[in-house]
């Protein structure tokens, strides 16, 4: 049975470092810490994203990943990295100590949901009728991946232990997505910009699940950074860069590949309904 630590998963591969020869320099690189979501060992992409990255902030770019929400986050925490692209659910547990760098819009919003998914051929209608199952969770500290699921539950008066036969943790929306087509989980929580997002880019990998539910909209995982950072030269260079990302041509296809269309400021009130989420867990336990 899966337990809840504390905290999730972004692209592929551990470290990237392939920056364009002209902007290497003797000063540290930036440091983005990455969580895997849906392109797994996607070279191409992370190039594309670092190159973006680099070219706008005219220093080097290193993109540091970790597998899980946890480890990526106590990097930031720790300042073994400048920023990173993390959830709103981590974002929400250390927002005292966490500040927005930008949101990235997807399909006009910087917003997104929260999609159950099952088999094609799974005749359930919806999360009531899933009780015994087998169940993918992405992260513990995925929103989409976990808490969604585990707060529609306790609306029910029910947890995940109680109610699924067994729930495991894949560290992955694409995992999530693998296990339910193969047949590993009757069920998977899984982030609904990567469902889609691979429906368009890989529909192979996505054609044999289905939507059977979605949440409500909620702010779109953010980057942040420290407070106590926000201020640094380096950072303000960093959200320059990520607003400004589709004006040059290597940002555009950075958020082409990612199926993206931009980075806005952002605001903590669009994570509100995690927040009521996350009270309402609370409350339930």
């Amino acid at each position: 049975m899966a337990k809840h630590p504390t905290r999730r998963r972004l692209i592929g591969m551990a470290s990237v470092g392939l920056a364009a020869p002209s902007l290497l320099r003797a000063s540290p690189d930036f440091r983005l810490g990455l969580t895997p979501v849906f392109l797994d060992n996607e070279a191409v992409l992370l190039h594309r994203l670092r190159f973006a990255l680099s070219e706008a902030i005219g220093d080097s770019v290193s993109l540091v990943q970790r597998r899980t929400y946890q480890e990526v986050v106590g990097l930031l925490l720790e300042g073994s990295v400048s920023a990173a692209w993390i959830c709103g659910y981590p974002f929400l547990q250390h927002e005292d100590v966490l500040e927005l760098v930008g949101v990235p819009v997807w399909r006009g919003q910087p917003l997104y949901r929260s999609c159950l998914i099952v088999q094609t051929g799974d005749a359930a209608g919806g999360l009531a009728d899933l009780r015994g199952g087998i169940h993918a969770f992405s992260d513990p500290d995925s929103n989409s991946g976990w808490l969604v699921t585990a707060s529609d539950l306790a609306r029910m008066g029910e947890t995940p232990e109680r109610y699924f036969g067994r729930t495991f943790f894949t560290y992955g929306h694409r995992n999530v997505v693998r296990a339910v087509g193969a047949g590993l989980a009757r069920s998977g929580s899984v982030d609904g910009y990567v469902w889609e997002a691979l429906a368009a880019a890989e529909p192979g990998l996505v054609q044999s699940t289905r939507v059977i539910a979605r949440s409500e909209p909620m702010g779109f995982p953010p980057f942040a950074c420290r407070r106590d950072g926000s201020k640094t030269p380096e950072v303000r260079r960093f959200r320059e860069a990520l607003l400004t990302l589709r004006e040059t041509e290597a940002g555009r296809a950075a958020l082409g590949l990612l199926q993206l269309d931009g980075v806005v400021p952002g605001a903590v009130a669009l994570f509100d309904p995690i927040a009521q989420r996350m009270r309402e867990l609370g409350a339930a336990r």
